[in-house]
This record gives C-alpha cells, sequence and structure tokens, in this order.
C-alpha cells in the first residue's frame, strides 16, 4: 500500500518516526474491502517475522555464556549482571516506547530498533572489560524494547477485539520462533566458530531483516483512507475505543486500573521462570548434566518450539471454549507451569528425554501464560490507541522480573560454585527453588484476579 504524504509538522528524525495524518476515508468499499484484506495480512506477517528476528539478537548472549566463561571473557556473575542490565533497560524502555509507539508509525519505529540492536549484537562481538560488556548489552536492551509493544499496537489498529485473541496467540509465535531459531542455529555457529561469530551472524543478518521491516509494516489504517477496524468489520465500537477521547486519556485509564497492576506483577513473576529457563537451561545442561554445547542447545530448544503449540492453542481456547474470558485458561497453565519447573530437580542424570520432556511442559506453559499475561489481557481491558501503553505497563513489570531472576540466577548459581583439582562443579538447587517460587506466586496473582475480570467481562 503506497505511503500518505508525509507530515511536515515537527521535521526531521522525530516528525519521520511519527504516525501519518488520517486521510478522508475512501466510499467505495470494494476499495476498501481489497485494500483492508491485502494489507492486513501483509503488516500482521511482516510484525510476526519481524519480532521473531529481535529474539535473534537477544538471546545470543544465553547461547554463548559457557564458551565466554571458558574462554576467561566472564563468569558467571559477570554475566547475570550482563543479564541484569539487559533486562532493566528493556523493562524501561517498554515502558517509555510502549507510550511512545501509539503515536508511531510502527514500521519505522520498530524497523529501527531492530536495526541498531543488530548493530551493537556485531559490535559486542569482540573482547571489552566487563563494563563495556555492561554498557552494551543496556544499550541492546532498550532498542530490543522498541519489538512488543509496536506489535501489539499495530494489530490493535488492524484486528478487531473479536479477532484478537487468535491473532495475538499467531503473532506470540514470534517468541517461539525466535527463541528455537536462536538456540538452534546460534549454538552451531558457536560450537563450530565460536562465541564472536555467535554475535556477528545474527548482528548482520538483523541488520538486513530490519530494512525489509520499514517497508512491510503499515501505519494505521485510517492513515491510508480506511475506516477504523470496528467499523469495517461492522461491529459496534468499544466505549475504550472512543475517538472523542485523546490517545493520552486511554494511556491514563490504563495507569489507573488496578487490574493492569496486578497483571504486571503476576508477569514479572512468571518472567522469572522464563527468562531462567531462556538464560540458564543451557548452562544447567553443559553443567548439571554433562552435555556438549550442540547438544544442550538443540534439548533446549524443545522449549520454545513445544510452546508454540502453548501459545497457538491459548487465544483460541479463550475466545472459543470459555467465551473469551482468559483467567480461567490462563491459571490451567499456570499449573502446568509450576507442575513442569518441579519435575525439573527431580530428573537424574542420564536421562536426557526426561528433561526434554519436563522443559516441553515448561515451554507449553509458559507459551500461553506469554498470551495472556503478557499483553492479550492487558490489551483486552484497554483502548485500542492506548494498546501499547498496556504493553508497556506490563513490559516493565515483567522485564524487572527478569532482571531480577536473571541476576539472582547468577549470583546463586556463582556461590554455589565449588572448586576441587581444578575441576569446577555447580549446585543448581537454589536456582531451581527460586523459579518454582517465581511460577507459584504468579499462579496466586493471576487467581486474585478471577472475579474482577469476570465482572469486567461481562
Amino acid at each position: 500500500m503506497t505511503e500518505p504524504p508525509a507530515r511536515r509538522a515537527g521535521l526531521g528524525i522525530l516528525g519521520w518516526f511519527k504516525t501519518r495524518p488520517d486521510l478522508p476515508t475512501i466510499a467505495d468499499r470494494a476499495a476498501v474491502k481489497e485494500a483492508y484484506s491485502i494489507s492486513r495480512w501483509t503488516t500482521f506477517t511482516a510484525v510476526t517475522v519481524g519480532y521473531s528476528f529481535f529474539y535473534f539478537t537477544r538471546l545470543t548472549l544465553s547461547v554463548a555464556k559457557k564458551p565466554m566463561v571458558d574462554a576467561g571473557v566472564a563468569n558467571a556473575q559477570d554475566l547475570g549482571a550482563i543479564g541484569m542490565a539487559f533486562f532493566i533497560a528493556y523493562a524501561f524502555g517498554r515502558l517509555v516506547n510502549g507510550f511512545l509507539c501509539d503515536r508511531a508509525h510502527i514500521g519505522r519505529f520498530m524497523g529501527f530498533g531492530l536495526l541498531v540492536s543488530a548493530i551493537i549484537n556485531v559490535v559486542f562481538g569482540w573482547r571489552y572489560p566487563v563494563i563495556i560488556f555492561i554498557l552494551l548489552w543496556c544499550m541492546n536492551g532498550w532498542f530490543q524494547s522498541m519489538g512488543s509493544a509496536p506489535s501489539v499496537s499495530n494489530m490493535a489498529a488492524w484486528f478487531s477485539r473479536k479477532e484478537r485473541g487468535v491473532r495475538y496467540s499467531v503473532w506470540s509465535l514470534a517468541h517461539n520462533l525466535g527463541e528455537g531459531m536462536t538456540f538452534v542455529v546460534t549454538a552451531v555457529v558457536v560450537g563450530a566458530f565460536g562465541w564472536q561469530v555467535g554475535f556477528w551472524a545474527p548482528g548482520l543478518i538483523c541488520i538486513v531483516v530490519a530494512v525489509i521491516l520499514f517497508k512491510t509494516i503499515l501505519d494505521r489504517p485510517e492513515t491510508y483512507g480506511l475506516p477504523p477496524i470496528a467499523e469495517y468489520k461492522g461491529e459496534a465500537p468499544d466505549p475504550r475505543d472512543d475517538d472523542g477521547k485523546s490517545i493520552g486519556h486511554g494511556q491514563l485509564h490504563v495507569l489507573s486500573n488496578p487490574a493492569i497492576w496486578v497483571l504486571g506483577l503476576a508477569s514479572a513473576c512468571m518472567y522469572v521462570a522464563r527468562y531462567g529457563i531462556n538464560n540458564w537451561f543451557v548452562f544447567y545442561l553443559q553443567e548439571a548434566k554433562g552435555l556438549a554445547s550442540g547438544t544442550a542447545g538443540f534439548s533446549t530448544a524443545f522449549y520454545p518450539f513445544i510452546g508454540a503449540l502453548g501459545t497457538l492453542s491459548a487465544g483460541p481456547i479463550s475466545d472459543y471454549v470459555f467465551g473469551g474470558r482468559r483467567i480461567p485458561v490462563c491459571l490451567l497453565y499456570g499449573l502446568l507451569l509450576i507442575a513442569g519447573l518441579v519435575a525439573i530437580p527431580l530428573i537424574p542424570r542420564d536421562h536426557l528425554w526426561a528433561d526434554r520432556g519436563a522443559l516441553s511442559v515448561c515451554g507449553f506453559a509458559i507459551g500461553g501464560l506469554l498470551v495472556f499475561l503478557g499483553g492479550l489481557v492487558a490489551v483486552d481491558i484497554s483502548s485500542k490507541r492506548a494498546a501499547g501503553a498496556a504493553m508497556g505497563v506490563i513490559g516493565v513489570f515483567s522485564y524487572l522480573g527478569a532482571a531480577l531472576g536473571d541476576y539472582v540466577g547468577g549470583w546463586l548459581i556463582e556461590s554455589s560454585k565449588v572448586v576441587v583439582d581444578d575441576v569446577t562443579t555447580y549446585d543448581f538447587r537454589g536456582l531451581l527453588t527460586f523459579w518454582i517460587g517465581a511460577g507459584v506466586l504468579s499462579f496466586v496473582l493471576t487467581l486474585s484476579l478471577w472475579r474482577p475480570w469476570r465482572r469486567e467481562a461481562n
């Protein structure tokens, strides 16, 4: 679809990022239908595939940890500090960029974030003092935060509320695709060429992908002369989407809604477990189970790939089985997560397929929880013009939880280290207990929302 004329107010880079002015609505219904049918799938495919590549430049450090430790580049506590810096920057970036993206041209906003993140990965692949690694990965966290909220803001603009559960599930596959791609491809690259190439190769690939996103992710429908999505779908306008109210009014409602804050805390606890597995499970399999880098990476890839099934099933189950009610389904996924986490420390050494099975249960559960706690519930109870803000608030909680989890994980691993005759061993019981506790607390917080959610949904 052709871009509308550029906004002239506010020249320069900031003006380039802004969403375009609305054009007069096209009167020809056939032309509207054709434009909508093509544009919706173009932009939806672009944000889904594009967001998966954000993970390609996010989880490289997870795969490269043991080779970096073995090379004397950093120890486990250093890597925990690097990860914490990433997540703190990512958390606050999610909040700020979530509010900004409600006013932005999503293709330009999201493409720029991936482009800078890719460049940082290329720069990261040299030896530096630990403080430089921390600063670089902190910067990466900020630009990585320009992916999720813009994706959901774009989805809210192009798909109606009744369509959003299924679409959100499909888009959430980007998490699983990106994680799986990283654990398999980057693990092979690191095993064959070393940890440095494990940063260079994804960075160079994602520079190309970022350029493609600039052209394929579209602005809001109204900027192309199309009617609002609810009008196009023949649905009654949701009061929360009242176009007579400003974007700022919708964003203020997000901040004042207690359910959003409880969702954020529940998501934070879930993210402790999610990124604990993402960032430390390859290391765990290598040290606790004695697996080689490639085998450990392949085994961990079961987690996001099975997680894709949890993600795909979450939206349809809530839409078609539970009539759009999210919390009851969310609680079922929460119980599965706790069961998988409890099983991991009970599995003895040399039972690789049992490890993969427990990890797959965790992946399936987290795949579903990412749909609900990670944003869909918050977006459902917010204005579509404040979808980015809702994702931003959930994001700041989620990734502060991830930052805490990554730092505490590194500290627990390093503090359990024992060196005897130059042989290093680790005790992972504290780490696994920490993950289980986080999963239980997430479940309890979600359970507290059941009645408030039912009242609001009805």
